[in-house]
């Protein structure tokens, strides 16, 4: 779609950057509904966000207005630079639920169990933020299981960026459940009122009154009982819930691309200049996390347009048996890439959340193959398949000189 908004500017004569800001939703027309249906037969709609705001922002940053005259310049010296956009929504956070545990032992410790699993994406840190907010301990103090049926019976796994959308909100959920517990039960052991209690440093206390209060391990050992007494307010043995998030529809992170490509018109070797990302994923819960997974999405994207190619031979075999001939993107490549966030809260879970993992790799082929059309218009080279290698592009550079060679 981003390839046909390119061929529409030019067919047109606009700017690309104007064709795409004159079909983007804006914020007040959010929550917007389109006609495609989901695989449940619910309708498809957009949830939150702003995207003419995340494409101004991106085309700031990477200097955009610029550009042109560097092109120029460059252009007198012999060489071909490129600009290129995109804009991308992806539906994150599927359901139809996933469900987390927590346990505070007689010892202190809090053990946080899930459904969820990871993929290197940071889950158990993710979960342990999430509890420690709520309980108003340090994360590191949280143990968190993934994925073990011991732990959590229910469960769905990983997949469709879905981890802090349906575990977090679950997680949220499951520690609001603990620290009202543990201020039932707090409030019988004070003989004070529920409403006076607040969370503080890992203690319910009389709020205001810093000493007059009980840590989550003296109210779990109450809770843990005693023979021959009763629980503080009679309250149900064990500080423990359990909480299954259910999501009401998918939440739709966003974002805006610009990559600044080189082009040695001789050879087809593509360099990548500069990479420039405005991303939405609503509440980051922790934006280092964020970045990480940006980066390795981006990486995937690269890879997939300048690098990757999964080749056979007329037999089937895969020619690509190993990584010297199945090309990743290795540093020497990777430009620094630039990251800008925005936040727009989804109104869809209490956490405002959406997911982030994926969508890196959305924008990339995009406005790389954009940006190398941008470097190569004196050649009107048009690019139909990827991966974009040296030697189909100078291919193609070497075709449209043929053609026009012929047409003098």
């Amino acid at each position: 779609m981003e390839r046909l908004l390119d061929r529409i500017a030019e067919h047109r004569g606009l700017a690309r950057d104007e064709v795409r800001r004159r079909n983007l939703i804006s914020p007040d027309q959010m929550p917007f509904a389109i006609p495609v249906k989901q695989r449940d037969g619910s309708t498809m709609e957009y949830d939150s966000g702003d995207y003419p705001e995340c494409q101004k922002r991106v085309l700031e940053i990477a200097g955009w207005s610029a550009f042109p005259a560097r092109q120029r310049e460059a252009s007198q010296a012999g060489r071909y630079i490129g600009m290129g956009l995109c804009n991308y929504v992806e539906a994150t956070g599927r359901g139809p639920f996933e469900s987390v545990s927590i346990r505070i032992g007689p010892s202190g410790k809090i053990i946080v169990g899930t459904g969820a699993t990871a993929q290197g994406q940071g889950v158990a840190t993710m979960i342990a933020q999430v509890v420690a907010e709520v309980l108003t301990v340090a994360p590191e103090t949280i143990e968190v299981t993934c994925g073990d049926t011991l732990a959590t019976p229910a469960g769905l796994g990983a997949y469709a960026s879905r981890q802090a959308v349906t575990a977090g909100n679950a997680a949220h959920a499951a520690a609001l459940l603990v620290a009202e517990k543990a201020r039932a039960a707090t409030a019988a052991m004070l003989e004070a009122s529920v409403a006076d209690l607040e969370l503080r440093d890992g203690s319910v206390q009389v709020r205001g009154v810093p000493g007059h209060a009980r840590t989550l391990t003296e109210i779990a050992r109450a809770l843990a009982g005693a023979p021959g007494f009763a629980l503080p307010g009679n309250l149900p043995p064990g500080l423990a819930a359990a909480s299954d998030f259910m999501t009401s529809g998918l939440t739709y992170t966003n974002g805006a691309h610009v990559a600044e490509v080189e082009v040695d018109a001789r050879t087809g070797e593509v360099k990548i200049a500069r990479y420039v990302v405005v991303h939405d994923c609503g509440r980051m819960i922790n934006p280092m996390m964020v970045e990480g997974q940006i980066h390795g999405a981006i990486a995937h994207g690269i890879g997939m347009t300048l690098h990757e190619w999964m080749r056979y031979d007329s037999n089937g075999a895969p020619l690509c048996g190993n990584y010297a001939d199945y090309l990743l993107p290795t540093a020497d490549v990777l430009p620094r890439i630039e990251i800008h966030h925005m936040e727009t809260p989804t109104p869809l879970n209490p956490l405002g959340v959406k997911g982030a993992a994926e969508s890196g790799t959305i924008g990339a082929p995009a406005a790389i193959v954009s940006a190398i059309e941008d470097a190569l218009r004196p050649f009107g080279v048009r690019i139909s398949e990827l991966p974009v290698t040296p030697e189909r592009l100078r291919a193609l550079i070497a075709a449209r000189q043929n053609k026009a060679e012929a047409a003098a």
